[in-house]
């Protein structure tokens, strides 16, 4: 099974969460940080990564809630 990264994208209304691979978004937020918040909690359960992208789409920040073989090496958590 391929894993579906969950990406919190702008939206028209604020923010989002969405699911690779998916026509629709998840989860709609006013503030990129409450769905930020979503997409973590979804992610933990799901053992997948949380792609944050900013206001101009471009991915700003990754962070990984599954097994991964080669753990990044920054110290922000």
């Amino acid at each position: 099974m391929m894993k579906k990264d969950i990406h919190v994208v702008p939206h028209k209304d604020g923010w989002a969460t969405k699911k690779e691979g998916a026509r629709r978004v998840g989860v709609t937020a006013d503030t990129q940080k409450q769905a930020i918040e979503r997409a973590r909690e979804q992610a933990k359960r799901e053992h997948v990564e949380v792609v944050i992208h900013g206001r101009n789409n471009k991915i700003r920040d990754s962070d990984s809630y599954g097994n991964d073989p080669n753990p990044p090496k920054d110290k922000k958590h």
